[in-house]
């Protein structure tokens, strides 16, 4: 839903289509039909907003065909749907059946990543509603931590000012503002908002800032209005936000983890610990998968990075980490100015979900989706912005 804040900013509010493994143009448009188009009626709404994922073979086409891009617009469109946000963290085949460490590569060392993201740049310029601001696209935050030395650090730097030297180009040719947001996950190079600000500051906050994970903020146990104070400090406007939660378990609770282990994606595991130490991966307090955080016998209580459905958390003894969801969107929000204008509900784990909250089929899965957005929208609500219209955008 497109929400107004007390300033009279707009709120974009939508979900991430990482959750759906089409990869080419026509895959994506059945994806609509499939997913999109029920969500949008499930809410009631006349305008659904997506938070598209494009893997690197289809930006990069639509990117060289302005055509394809006319066509894609059309098609969203004539559906009811828009875009304002894409998600530029994985590069390809976000959904096979194992993807683990391969989601990180190729890092922002590379120049294929800065390919990518200024693909998806010229691609969501072409995309966004007449009436957007701007628009965003998240990436990940540099790499994952090893290996990582003062040469991959310095090739990295360079990289951030042909970004944003990318990005005025784009703007220089079409008129739009397009940001690009790293986004912390724990293990890699840039995992809390003390690494942010050491790594990412100075760079030109008119083009790159941060897109922040809430189930990541949380994963490494950060107070979300000390972890703001600090990007803002650094100079790194937030972007993006990702409106999702993490897994928490109290001490003892390895059986009920146990059930949770997944061959896909990377669980990293958190202890409170982390929150105050230097390398927040250290072994004392991280592990960088649940059934390696389990056969550590890592001591709770424990965050984990797998993001659960927003409506539905998981059974005692387990937790959701809604408290940190609230206090961030809180201290984003409930202040004089809105603290971001884009958000995405990124809960791309339905399909590795233990098998009783697997979603059976495509319309179960659509209408968790639904679930997960009216969730987001009563949260933002609550906490004093205003619903505009009857259409959920992102």
């Amino acid at each position: 839903m497109r929400l107004r804040h007390a300033d009279g900013q707009t709120v974009h509010l939508g979900y991430c289509t990482n959750v759906h493994p089409a990869e080419d143009l026509a895959g994506i448009l059945a994806q609509l039909d499939t997913y999109a188009l029920p969500v949008r009626r499930a809410l009631g709404g006349d305008l659904l907003g997506l938070g598209l994922w494009l893997a690197a073979p289809v930006a990069a086409a639509l990117a060289a065909d302005p055509a394809s891009r006319r066509r894609l617009r059309a098609e969203l469109t004539a559906r009811g749907l828009e875009v304002v946000t894409l998600n530029g963290f994985p590069y390809a085949a976000f959904q096979a059946p194992v993807v683990k460490h391969a989601v990180y590569h190729p890092d922002w060392t590379t120049p294929q990543r800065m390919a990518y993201t200024l693909d998806l740049a010229r691609v969501l310029a072409d995309l966004l509603p007449d009436d957007a601001a701007r628009g965003s696209v998240s990436t990940l935050p540099l790499a994952w931590r090893d290996p990582w030395d003062a040469g991959r650090a310095d090739a990295a730097r360079r990289r951030l000012d042909e970004l944003a030297a990318g990005l005025a180009g784009v703007e220089r040719d079409t008129g739009r503002p397009i940001r690009v947001g790293f986004e912390p996950e724990p293990g890699c190079v840039v995992e809390s908002t003390a690494q942010a600000a050491a790594l990412l500051g100075g760079a030109d906050p008119g083009r790159l800032g941060i897109c922040l994970d809430l189930a990541h903020l949380a994963c490494a146990w950060e107070k979300p209005a000390a972890a703001l104070a600090r990007l803002a400090a650094a100079g790194l406007p937030v972007v993006k936000v990702q409106v999702s939660a993490a897994i928490e378990a109290p001490a003892g609770a390895t059986d009920a983890l146990r059930r949770w282990v997944e061959p896909r994606f990377l669980h990293q595991a958190r202890g409170a610990g982390c929150a105050h130490a230097a390398d927040p991966a250290a072994p004392a307090h991280a592990a960088d998968d649940l059934d390696a955080a389990l056969d550590a016998r890592l001591p709770g209580p424990l965050r984990v990075h797998y993001h659960v459905p927003l409506h539905a958390p998981p059974e005692p003894p387990l937790t959701a980490t809604l408290p940190v969801l609230r206090a961030a969107l809180g201290a984003l929000f409930a202040g004089p100015v809105a603290g971001c204008d884009h958000l995405d509900v990124e809960t791309y784990t339905w399909g590795v979900l233990p098998e009783a909250r697997r979603p059976r089929d495509d319309a179960e899965l659509a209408t968790g989706i639904a679930a997960e957005l009216a969730f987001a929208r009563d949260e933002l609500i609550t906490i004093g912005l205003a619903p505009v219209g009857t259409g959920v955008s992102a």
